[in-house]
């Protein structure tokens, strides 16, 4: 009978094989990112794993939900009369743009103002309010959720993910009162090189108007762009720490005679142990060769004795 887990693991990728136009998640793009497409696979292929969300790290452009002083029409649906919650969430917010590549230099250098669908501030207007629904460009690195099947696996994904430089990473759900078996969730994550720049405002006619000008936008995207490469960077790095840390596992799947799993702790010391056991073999075999030579100096000393 599979475990808890083994039956999750095996929804979850029953899910993600769905074909292209069946899929659908909870994301804004509905699917998995691009970027990040084959490290989920690779995720998914090892023993006691499953991603159970994920974004490969984006560039957007937000547009905040209603605050609560702001009136809100009568004609409106209700999903539309909610407030927005901390951070402008909900209440009616809406995602203007949104790419999880960095931009070609010839959208960097183009119209940013009509790619992210604003409007330039004419010279009349007015300075918004603090109750004003404000646009944001945001900077989010990778964020990854990874079930794991003990606390064992957990360690492992923690250990690579804090060695790639995904500081903020941590593990929730270490136990469970109903049930024996322990899935801690571990998040993949980062916020140290994030940010988050308000450039515009909803105007009371409904128009998103721009509050810098197109040459500071340009430095902003420019800014995400250098970002995506040190988020791609770690990406990498917590990939091969992860599957470095799964290869005694993988060696056996092959053959191997290694362990099924080590945490940390255990791999550094069983390195440690043969790294002694190698230094211990070359020191008696240096030993052999010394007592050998010896051996032939003294046959040599009493063959001229006896000549």
């Amino acid at each position: 009978m599979p475990t808890r887990f083994e039956a999750r693991k095996q929804k979850i990728l029953e899910q993600l094989d769905a074909p292209d136009g069946e899929y659908h998640d909870l994301s804004p793009k509905g699917s998995v990112d691009a970027p990040i497409r084959d490290l989920i696979g690779e995720i998914n292929s090892l023993p006691g794993l499953v991603t159970t969300s994920s974004c490969s790290g984006r560039i957007s452009v937000f547009l905040e939900g209603r605050k609560a002083d702001n009136e809100v029409p009568e004609e409106l649906p209700e999903r539309e009369t909610s407030r927005a919650g901390p951070g402008g969430k909900g209440g009616g917010g809406a995602w203007l743009f949104i790419s999880h590549t960095p931009l070609r230099r010839d959208e960097a250098t183009g119209d940013l103002m009509s790619k992210f669908g604003l409007e330039k501030a004419e010279a009349t207007e007015e300075t918004p309010s603090v109750s004003s629904r404000y646009i944001h460009l945001k900077f989010e690195p990778m964020i990854l959720h990874v079930l794991s099947a003990s606390m064992d696996h957990a360690q492992g994904v923690l250990t690579a993910a804090l060695a790639a430089g995904f500081r903020e990473s941590g593990a929730v759900s270490l136990g469970s009162a109903k049930t024996a078996e322990s899935n801690p969730m571990v998040a993949v994550r980062s916020a140290g090189y994030s940010f988050d720049s308000i450039i515009g405002y909803q105007d009371g006619d409904g128009r998103d108007v721009a509050l810098i000008d197109e040459r500071y936008l340009r430095t902003l995207v420019n800014i995400a762009n250098e970002r995506f490469n040190i988020n791609f960077d770690r990406i990498s790095r917590f990939r091969k720490a992860l599957l470095e840390t799964y290869e005694p596992k993988l060696s056996t799947a092959k053959g191997g005679s290694k362990p099924d799993w080590e945490d940390a702790d255990v791999r550094k010391r069983r390195k440690r142990e043969e790294g002694l056991a190698r230094q211990q073999a070359l020191q008696n075999h240096v030993s052999r060769e010394d007592t050998h030579s010896t051996r032939e100096e003294d046959m040599g000393t009493m063959t001229e004795m006896f000549s």
